[in-house]
This record gives C-alpha cells, structure tokens and sequence, in this order.
C-alpha cells in the first residue's frame, strides 16, 4: 500500500496557483488511473486506486503535517509507503526531481510533514515552478497562478510526473530517478 499526497492549498482560490502543483499531479493522476471519487474525511480529501492512495490534505500548505500524519495512522502506512509531491522554486519548471529523503529545503509544507511524522524518511517527488523572479517576495510568487504558458508546461510536466510515479511503483525508486531526475519537458 503506498500513499501519494500531493500539497497545496484547500479552495478554489489557489486551484491553479504555483504552490498547487501538488494538488494537479494527483488530481491527473486520478484521471488517468482507475481511481475511486473523492471521498473527504476531516483532515484530507482522499481516492483510492488499486493498491494506492491518493491525498489532498484539507489544511493550508504550512499544516500539511497534520493531514500526513492522520492518512499515515488511518492507512496503516510507514514512512517509507509515502511519497509527497510539492513544487519547488529552486527547480526550473518543466523539470522533476525525486529523492528519497532529505531535508525540507525551506519549504514549509514539506517541514511540517517532518515535524509531525518525526523523519524525513519519505519519498519526495518534486515538480519544478522556478525560477522566482527577484522582484517579486517568495510567498506572492508561489500564491501566484501559473501563466498560460507555465500551464501549457505544467500539463505536460503532469504526464510526465505520472509516469515517473508508475515507475516507482513498478519498478523501484532508483530506476525513476535514474529516469526521469535528468528528464526535462520542454513546448
């Protein structure tokens, strides 16, 4: 059993905002996958597909940690069964990253699962939505929706994300990175 929690922000408001990116992968993933509708519970919205759960936590991005570990108890999961997609600004978009654990590199959503779950012994995959312009403050820049062209972008970056998850779950975690750490999407 493993579960994919892809972060973002709850609401209409932040649908298609940088920092949701998260939130489109498993959305596309359900799309695309024999998945189960949306059933939500009180701390994340979840679907079920085969032997694989999908996760929207219902908190805002910073307290993402208490809906991880609530699904974690409720799932009956170890840390090692989930992997946690979220964008990250330092990678330019149209790029992924997986990594198998690792620090929070600043990103607050992803330091809160840390902080609840206590290890950073979880899968990440990580979609890029940089480079943030200078002149524009970190915080409005992620709250920000994507230009027409990063969605463009985006939607091909999602396929891709997809795939690299099916990779993972059928043929391991270094065959996707070997895969698709290098792979950029371009229009």
């Amino acid at each position: 059993m493993k579960v994919i929690v892809g972060l973002g922000n709850p609401g209409p408001r932040y649908a298609f905002n940088r920092h949701n990116v998260g939130f489109m992968f498993v959305d596309r993933f359900k799309e695309l996958k024999e998945c189960s509708t949306w059933q939500h519970r009180d701390r994340y919205t979840f679907s079920q597909c085969k032997d694989v759960f999908l996760v929207k936590p219902n908190t805002f991005m910073n307290l993402s940690g208490i809906a991880v570990i609530k699904c974690q108890r409720d799932f009956h999961v170890t840390t090692t069964d989930i992997i946690v997609v979220y964008d990250d600004v330092d990678l330019p978009c149209g790029r992924l990253r997986i990594k198998a654990q690792g620090g929070s590199g600043g990103h607050r959503g992803l330091q809160s699962i840390i902080d609840y779950i206590g290890t950073n012994e979880f899968v990440r995959l990580r979609i890029g939505i940089g480079p943030k312009p200078e002149n524009i403050d970190l915080a409005d820049y992620v709250l920000e929706d994507f230009t027409e062209e990063e969605l463009r972008l985006i939607d091909k970056v999602l396929d891709k994300a997809v795939e690299a998850v099916d990779v993972m779950l059928n043929e391991g975690l270094s065959k996707a990175m070997s895969v698709f750490n290098s792979y950029e999407v371009v229009l």
